[in-house]
């Protein structure tokens, strides 16, 4: 070795290479930390007014930006502190010395400037960020024309393989990242499956529309205006339901709805009044205290509907198909089912099952009404529902045919056998997973 080999340059070379070393530590944890740490908490820790993490939102809220500048500036200070170290080396060691430098610059940025850094930041990703994005945020500053120049020919090369960046919605790809911790929490055990349902039905509110989970109107009550008013008060007395669509001629023919409490009202006024009496019944006008039917198209969200509800202070919408003919009606209580569960009151009729009976051989019997969303949340299966809204529709969706009793169908991992069929309605089906 030289005696000029450990002069002044030498010292200060080794120092700059040490500080290179130092840098590629920061930007490799900095990566690490801002892009592996939660927006929610950043969020409330600015709320808290922490400024480091007001500064980590705002460094990435431009992911492609920032990643880029910390990219730019960790290839610089690698480069450099090679370069520094095989001249450095050669210089001691002679041509030998390009092997040294290779080998022990890939071991000193590997560990130091890698591994411990990055290890460091992923164990606490929110700590570090938010010490950190003030740095990097005027570290993109200062890169930024360079970044551009850089986006823009990536962009360019990507347009040539007919592929875009930036093409995913954020709102779409935050509601996935939600729903992707919910299930995740779930198979861990730390959040229960009826939590789990009620926040993912709670977060599926805007992708579903209210045909969905309307009652159809074959198993909507209605009350005939022509009827004799003493069995137009049977009816609503009998009824479990305190609205009832009022309709004449034909129930696509809605004239109004009536509710249990006006209908009480004025049977006491023709009854109590000052010129009442038990016959004054008799003069009963059912449309005169009818209130004005409420319409909806069929394909409107459940988020939306749930809002019109409150806003227009009403429970209680008559579902219409895009010619305008009835479909089935939706209540604000159907829309929270789908979040809670369900929900019964002292006058809804007793269930003698939940439409699910295990058989001896391990298999189902589903009712064919089933929806197929409570299907899956009850079994938690992964049966799909974009075709077809009860089990029943799917399996005529999948069989291209109204099946006969007896039939037997497999498809989406499942085994489906026909049980019952009235008419065209398919009303019992056995299901067992293949």
């Amino acid at each position: 070795m030289p005696d000029t080999a450990l002069d002044t340059a030498f010292w200060l070379t080794t120092v700059a290479i040490l500080l290179l070393l130092v840098l590629s530590a920061f930007f490799s944890g900095s990566e690490t930390a801002l892009t592996a740490s939660s927006r929610a908490k950043l969020k409330a820790q600015a709320d808290r007014g922490s400024r480091g993490a007001k500064a980590a939102l705002k460094v990435t809220e431009d992911r492609e930006r920032m990643i880029g500048a910390i990219l730019l500036g960790n290839n610089i200070v690698n480069i450099l502190s090679a370069a520094l170290a095989t001249s450095l080396l050669t210089r001691i060691f002679g041509d030998s010395g390009v092997a040294l430098a290779t080998l022990g610059m890939t071991l000193l940025v590997l560990i130091f400037g890698e591994v411990m850094p990055k290890t460091v930041a992923i164990t606490y990703p929110e700590p570090v960020a938010t010490r950190v994005a003030p740095l990097i945020r005027l570290v993109t500053q200062v890169f930024s024309p360079v970044i551009l120049v850089v986006r823009t020919l990536v962009n360019a090369v990507l347009r040539l393989f007919g592929m875009r960046a930036d093409t995913t919605d954020p709102l779409l790809a935050l509601r996935e990242e939600i729903a992707g911790a919910i299930a995740l929490g779930h198979s861990e055990g730390a959040v229960e499956k009826e939590d789990r349902d009620r926040l993912l039905g709670a977060l599926d509110l805007a992708h579903r529309t209210v045909d969905e989970i309307m009652r159809h109107r074959r198993q909507v009550e209605m009350i005939d205006a022509d009827l004799p008013p003493d069995e137009i008060i049977n009816q609503v007395l009998a009824s479990p339901h305190t609205r009832l669509p009022i309709f004449r001629d034909t129930d696509d023919n809605i004239l109004g709805v009536i509710h249990a409490k006006d209908l009480l009202r004025e049977v006491h006024r023709l009854i109590r009044g000052e010129e009442g009496s038990v016959r004054g019944i008799e003069n009963l006008d059912i449309l005169k205290i009818a209130m004005k039917p409420y319409f909806v198209p069929n394909t409107t969200t459940l988020d939306e509907q749930m809002r019109e509800f409150l806003a227009r202070r009403t429970h209680f919408a008559l579902v219409v198909d895009e010619y305008g003919a009835l479909l089935g009606l939706i209540t604000l209580e159907d829309i929270l089912e789908e979040i809670v569960g369900d929900i019964s009151d002292e006058f809804d009729p007793v269930k003698k099952d939940s439409g699910l009976t295990k058989t001896e051989d391990g298999a189902w019997l589903v009712d064919g009404a089933m929806t197929i969303r409570d299907l899956n949340r009850a079994m938690d299966w992964q049966l799909p529902d974009d075709e077809a809204n009860t089990v029943a529709g799917l399996v005529i969706h999948e069989a291209q045919m109204i099946p006969n009793t007896g039939q037997i169908f497999s498809f989406h991992g499942f085994r489906f056998e026909v049980v019952e069929r009235r008419e065209n309605r398919i009303t019992k089906l056995k299901v067992k997973p293949l």
